[in-house]
């Protein structure tokens, strides 16, 4: 039986699975009071399930928390989850699908008699219920990757997707394959893989996790602000090096990057059969179909993290797979740039527009 943090009454924390001697948490937002008033009559709510960013390498279900959907959804009466999950490595984006398949199964299924129980328990006159058959997914950056991973394999499948400058478009560039000798995100230094021994494979210690917060250096530090948690560093250390589709796969020996680096280059068309069926079904490119959800792709065109091209290619797949889909362009927008001073300003239309396709397939 998963077990609950009530933290406030309208947010609960919920352990929605044990694994690898680890518990791995979801919270829960409920809309406030005068919100639940409005709908009194409706036994059921909608919910959109969240999977935060940090290039599936670090963070947890309040990094990068975003404060602008929780808050539209909550006013609309739709329930809004933030989800953990677990990081590579020493995982892989195996155990990450697994993770996220049981997050909507749980939201779908044991929730609603966990909420019933906490509610209760607190003495809240609240009735709040999500609705199994009205389910969103919504992530960031390597979040986006987990909310593909829920349209390909979720059960129940959800009714919408929603990725920002989500990673899992298309795995097989230069991103993730092609070693980098000079800055390539955001103009920032070059890492020494010597500082990071303890996460690269092969891993003699390294315990499992889904949860590694961020944390930065003090304003005293040699540079100010710089971060404190290496696990902040990795994704782009992996990237540096060209392997990150190693840590993704599991697959090192012999080093999968390595041989679709080669292969990327002298092959035209790309031979997909140098991906194994089994490392296929990880890669979103591959598992397009008509059944895919409605979906909406807002991107950067200036984002150096997560390239553009990757909303873009999902985006024809998708169109030619006969889904619902829309993709939004910010012109010179980097990454991350829902969470830059004077975002929700500078957003608003986006953020709103975003909000509607959302409601219109959940309600």
């Amino acid at each position: 039986m998963s077990k609950c943090n009530c933290d406030v009454e309208s947010l609960l924390t919920f352990t929605y699975k044990e694994v690898d001697g680890i518990r791995v948490l979801l919270d829960v937002y409920l809309p406030p009071d005068e919100v639940d008033q409005q709908f009194t009559r409706q036994v059921t709510r909608p919910a959109v399930v969240y999977f935060h960013g940090g290039g599936l390498t670090v963070g947890n279900k309040r990094s990068w928390f975003p404060t602008w959907l929780k808050s539209r959804l909550s006013a609309r009466g739709i329930i809004f989850i933030s989800a953990d999950y677990r990081l590579t490595p020493p995982g892989t984006v195996y155990n990450i699908l697994a993770d996220v398949k049981d997050a909507i199964a749980f939201v779908a299924g044991d929730l609603n008699v966990q909420l019933d129980q906490e509610l209760a328990s607190l003495g809240s006159g609240s009735h709040f219920r999500i609705d199994p058959t009205s389910i969103g997914v919504a992530g960031t950056s390597a979040g986006g990757y987990c909310a593909y991973l829920c349209a390909i394999y979720a059960v129940p499948k959800p009714k919408v997707v929603l990725s920002l400058y989500g990673m899992g478009g298309d795995l097989l560039t230069d991103q993730y394959l092609a070693p980098k000798t000079q800055p390539f995100l955001r103009g920032r230094e070059l890492l020494d893989p010597a500082q990071f021994s303890e996460y690269m494979h092969p891993f003699d210690s390294l315990k499992s996790t889904s949860d590694s917060p961020l944390v930065y250096h003090s304003q005293s530090y040699h540079i100010p602000g710089y971060p404190a948690n290496p696990r902040m560093l990795i994704s782009r250390l992996y990237l540096q090096l060209g392997v990150a589709l190693d840590y993704i796969t599991g697959q090192h020996e012999p080093s999968l990057s390595a041989t679709l680096r080669k292969a990327i280059h002298i092959e035209d068309p790309f031979d997909e059969a140098l991906i194994s069926d089994h490392h296929k079904i990880i890669f979103p490119q591959f598992n397009v179909t008509s059944d895919w959800p409605p979906t909406y792709l807002i991107h950067g065109t200036s984002d150096t993290a997560v390239l553009p091209r990757e909303s873009r290619n999902l985006h024809t797949l998708l169109l030619k797979a006969g889904v619902e889909v829309v993709l939004e362009e910010l012109s010179g927008r980097e990454h991350s740039f829902d969470y830059q001073p004077g975002a929700e300003l500078e957003n608003e239309g986006s953020f709103n527009d975003i909000i509607q396709f959302l409601i219109r397939h959940l309600t």
